[in-house]
């Protein structure tokens, strides 16, 4: 069956999983999960995305947001492939990391918000990477550490959670605690780990009842919550407002010509296989540019500028730390400008 285009606005709340490919690690040294964190806190900055809950898993992340202005496709785009790009550099491996495309619930935030934070925050345990609550309260690659108080994190919505339980601080993490330990025992719980009506009803058996009565039941995959919030969801939608591949083309031929401008290169330059360091550069910065923020794959990448798809994939890593050092706002880039910010 054909995916359907995510649903999302500024404001909504998505409980988003991301896995790696066939079931691999994706987080191999702590130097891998402060990497993936320090990018989070980027996006953050750069998208308004609010992160209420997140997890680290060795083979698999969970994040609960809710989104800013910026659509949540640009921010999980930026924040995955950078990410896949460092990690494939650091240990020298190619391809894939992630297993298809992130999976994103649109999500009732009552009664889920808090529902979802504890199930997020309780995956250490479940997972038994941490043996139990009082290891979990410091344990630092999960959000409830830093709702605890012992890993502060600038990127996460701390205040959002604690205020729900008490206006005391000191009240509020003992009452949030005592809320977390509670779902120890309630292990997997498959209604939270994705949309669609059986989900949101409760299990089958209530979903039996439901069909019974008369009234109508809205549901749909992409959302977790009631009938009526599905509705009320897939009225108020804004149409996807995605870029096609000829917009995305259109657009890296613009990159190519601001990168060529920032380095001091034509390009005719960069796009005819010149073996020139400052050239090599500049194709790597707009490589990385064309592949993570634009979407476009690497052969068409390569076919642009002349090169085969090793010679782009193995450039991605380099042109995202020469954007970084020099200081180039690749939004900027995208629309053509290619001037440096302060």
């Amino acid at each position: 069956m054909p995916r359907g285009p995510r649903l999302d606005a500024p404001g909504t709340l998505h409980h988003v999983m991301v896995r790696g490919i066939e079931r691999r690690r994706i987080f191999e040294a702590p130097t891998d999960r402060r990497d993936f964190l320090t990018r989070l806190e980027v996006v953050v900055r750069q998208t308004g995305l609010q992160v209420l809950a997140w997890a680290l898993l060795p083979n698999h992340v969970h994040l609960l947001v809710r989104t800013g202005p910026q659509p949540l496709a640009t921010a999980m785009r930026r924040l995955l492939t950078g990410y896949a790009v460092a990690f494939n550099h650091r240990h020298k491996r190619q391809g894939h990391l992630f297993q298809n495309r992130y999976k994103s619930v649109l999500v009732e935030e009552e009664p889920y918000l808090l529902e979802l934070t504890r199930y997020i925050h309780l995956n250490p345990i479940r997972a038994r990477v941490v043996p139990n609550i009082v290891v979990l309260d410091r344990y630092p690659w999960t959000g409830h550490s830093a709702v605890m108080g012992y890993v502060p994190r600038r990127f996460q919505a701390v205040t959002e959670i604690l205020e729900v339980f008490a206006r005391s601080l000191g009240t509020a993490r003992r009452r949030y605690r005592e809320f977390v330990t509670d779902g120890i025992s309630q292990g997997r719980r498959p209604e939270l780990q994705g949309g669609g009506l059986r989900r949101s009803a409760g299990g089958w058996e209530s979903l039996a009842v439901l069909r019974r009565g008369r009234e109508g039941w809205a549901f749909d995959e992409r959302v977790l919550g009631t009938g009526a919030f599905v509705e009320r969801m897939l009225r108020s939608m804004p149409a996807p407002a995605t870029r096609s591949r000829a917009q995305a083309a259109a657009s890296f031929l613009e990159v190519l010509a601001a990168c060529a401008a920032e380095w001091g290169v034509t390009q005719a330059e960069m796009c005819g296989g010149s073996r020139r360091r400052v050239v090599a550069r500049a194709r790597a910065a707009a490589s990385y540019v064309g592949v993570s923020e634009l979407g476009l794959p690497i052969a068409h990448v390569a076919r642009t500028l002349g090169v085969s798809p090793p010679v782009v994939r193995s450039g991605l890593a380099r042109g995202a730390e020469l954007l970084r050092v020099r200081k180039v706002c690749v939004e900027t880039l995208i629309a053509g400008v290619g001037k440096r910010v302060s």
